[in-house]
């Protein structure tokens, strides 16, 4: 059911922009990819999904960095209700595959060229009322 709901708000987000999304809304948006997209391999998994999920657009510069995690946004959620650190971020207890985007080059505007790893990461969030609302750190150098 959950996953039914992650597509239909991304459908959603996809047609309507981000106008109206809520912080929630805009946090899968931009960072779940469960399951992983088929079909993309390497860096133009990142030039392709940073583009559809609107996270790169025309007129924009180019986001320095972005992740995208490939696991069930309940399992995020449940993140939520882990301890905070001292700086109110939540982490998993297991770690997730995730695909971590990193810009390419100097050149701050698009079109964007990223640089794509594949990881097994713990991933760590900001919650509001909650949900997760901000990913943080999971890029793994």
């Amino acid at each position: 059911m959950a996953s039914w709901t992650l597509c239909v708000v991304l459908l959603l987000a996809s047609v309507v922009g981000s106008v109206g999304e809520t912080r929630y809304e805009k946090f899968l948006r931009q960072h779940v990819d469960h399951p992983r997209t088929l079909g993309l391999t390497g860096h133009r998994y990142c030039q392709v999904m940073l583009a559809r999920r609107q996270v790169t657009a025309s007129g924009r510069p180019c986001k320095p960095s972005n992740t995208f995690v490939h696991a069930p946004a309940e399992d995020l959620v449940a993140t939520c209700k882990n301890p905070a650190d001292a700086m109110g971020i939540h982490s998993t207890s297991m770690p997730m595959g995730i695909t971590a985007c990193r810009l390419r080059g100097g050149d701050t505007r698009p079109p964007c060229n990223y640089r794509a790893r594949q990881l097994q990461h713990h991933v760590r969030v900001a919650c509001l009322d909650g949900l997760p609302v901000h990913l943080a750190g999971t890029y793994g150098a």
